[in-house]
């Protein structure tokens, strides 16, 4: 009898723990919804609870944009979703392959759901996520952490893609290489409204380990061309399109700034102290983000310069 009541005990906390964290979307305009969290890098204050998603409610199902760090992210966001339908769960749509977004999936993977991504999003969680996890597991405990795991989607898009998803049509929008090489954006065609995955980012420095520059800025300046009713970004508030110039006026800044002390022969150790950019320091992550990508670009000048 001891292992059943173990279970049931482990069962109620964890019941009361989501009860404590319950999570309440954001109605952006009729039946689409988002999850907006406190923009910032992972620690064990936050539970990983940093990263933005939402869903779509159509007329017979439910599109599932990310879903949060953890399995318990996870059920916390479906049980949100369940207090405004009961309608099915059809697909669950992971923008990129970033881990604050992905690891709630096993939760969702409970309703029957279909995941989907980019190619190349799959690719990389192959290749390094069950190391994310491990480490999540490290920096935020086993409790917080129990019953996750990877889900690699098996069904996936190499570029564009129209679905229709429970009565609504659901655009999928790639528009190359931004902050992660399989970064995909969702549109509602109904609403206009656009989730904007990793391409979009406020109030959070945005992260160059696996994104591109120019093609990032360039996709940004996309997006604000498309004219959304509104755009739920990765991190940080809804925006509409001139908020989420945001993103370019930082990795912009840096850009110049990095090469203004490239230029100069200033060097790697020195750039990075002096890569100071006073508009942006009240953003999460300045402190440590934004000093990896000075480093970041400043070596990369170097390569651009050996391949001239």
């Amino acid at each position: 009898m001891v292992a059943p009541i173990r279970a049931f005990a482990t069962l109620a906390l964890l019941c009361l723990s989501l009860a404590a964290q319950a999570v309440e979307p954001v109605r952006v305009v009729d039946n689409v919804y988002a999850f907006i969290e406190t923009p910032d890098e992972v620690t064990p204050e936050n539970g990983g609870r940093v990263a933005n998603g939402g869903f779509i409610v159509g007329p017979t199902g439910i599109t599932v944009i990310d879903t949060g760090a953890s399995y318990r992210q996870g059920l916390e966001r479906l049980s949100a979703i369940r207090r405004v339908s009961d309608r099915p769960i059809e697909i669950v749509i992971l923008t990129h392959a970033m881990q604050e977004f992905i690891f709630g999936a096993a939760a969702f993977a409970e309703t029957g759901a279909v995941f989907v991504t980019h190619a190349k999003s799959a690719d990389l969680m192959r290749a390094r996520c069950e190391h994310c996890l491990e480490n999540l597991r490290a920096m935020l405990g086993e409790d917080v952490m129990a019953g996750t795991r990877l889900i690699v989607p098996d069904r996936t898009v190499d570029g564009d893609a129209v679905l229709e998803v429970g009565g609504r049509t659901i655009e999928l929008i790639h528009l190359g290489w931004a902050s992660t090489p399989g970064d995909l954006l969702v549109r509602d065609r109904a609403s206009g409204v656009l989730f904007a995955g990793g391409v979009v980012q406020v109030d959070r420095i945005p992260e160059l380990r696996d994104g591109k520059l120019a093609p990032w800025i360039h996709a940004v300046a996309q997006v604000q061309q498309m004219t959304p009713a509104a755009i739920v970004p990765g991190y940080g508030p809804i925006v509409d399109a001139a908020g989420a110039g945001r993103t370019a006026d930082y990795l912009t800044a840096l850009d110049r700034r990095v090469r203004e002390l490239y230029a100069h022969s200033t060097s790697l150790l020195q750039a990075v102290d002096a890569s100071v950019l006073p508009a942006f320091e009240h953003w999460a992550g300045y402190a440590t983000i934004h000093r990896r990508n000075a480093l970041a670009r400043y070596l990369e000048l170097e390569v651009e310069d050996l391949e001239k």
